[in-house]
């Protein structure tokens, strides 16, 4: 029965998730630091990093301006590769100019001191909880951690549960939870119910906010997870 109903509301499904496509795939852009010292010594250099991800969430490179509060503290070029010249406090910014809006702009404040100190990196885990977006069942909670391999170790906990009637259902992790389109393919879902694991290669944990579950046959969507 419950096929018979999924076959005779597959052409609603698909024409509303075209009009998504067309209509709804847009995003907030994100501007992150990643890369920043706590201490830079004077008369060294550094390399500041950042990521930027455009209004369809993705990754655009070029677009990040540098810019130092007191050049005659700390100079930064347009690559982000900062020069300490004397010591002292300065605020380093990273912006993104966008037409028609204010710009995005990420500060951070940085020492010049005697010896260089680049910020711990502190983040090894995020987690997030899984929901549905359909009236198909997909709950759960899920955590993603950094392995002594360099891999990423996706968790999903007890509590996760989804259809087994949908064909096709694929795991992504995306930066825009609206369309699998430059998404990162973890694999297809086989599990749906209870805990289980994906191992996931060639992804940094900080390079994606969602997990995605999409039925990649009929292009719809399924459920989503922020990953905080």
């Amino acid at each position: 029965m419950k096929n018979i109903i999924f076959y005779l509301l597959l052409p609603i499904i698909i024409v509303s998730c075209i009009e998504d496509d067309i209509i709804q795939d847009m995003v907030d852009e994100q501007l992150r630091i990643t890369m920043m010292p706590e201490v830079i010594a004077a008369g060294e250099t550094f390399q500041f990093a950042a990521r930027y991800t455009n209004n369809v969430g993705a990754i655009e490179e070029g677009q990040v301006e540098w810019i130092s509060s007191d050049e005659s503290l700390l100079t930064i070029n347009s690559d982000g590769l900062a020069t300490a010249l004397q010591q002292g406090m300065v605020t380093v910014s990273a912006m993104v100019t966008l037409e028609g809006r204010d710009p995005l702009l990420e500060l951070i404040p940085v020492t010049i001191g005697g010896t260089t100190v680049v910020a711990e990196e502190v983040l090894t885990a995020r987690s997030g909880t899984i929901a549905t977006t359909t009236f198909y069942t997909l709950e759960g909670d899920f955590t993603l951690e950094e392995q002594e391999n360099g891999k990423l170790l996706l968790s999903i906990s007890e509590n996760y549960e989804t259809t087994s009637a949908l064909p096709g259902l694929y795991l992504y992790l995306t930066n825009n939870p609206n369309t699998n389109n430059g998404a990162f393919e973890v694999g297809l879902v086989d599990v749906f119910k209870g805990a289980h694991t994906y191992e996931i290669e060639g992804v940094e944990l900080g390079d994606f906010d969602y997990l995605l579950y999409y039925c990649k046959p009929f292009r719809v969507k399924v459920g989503d997870g922020l990953i905080n």
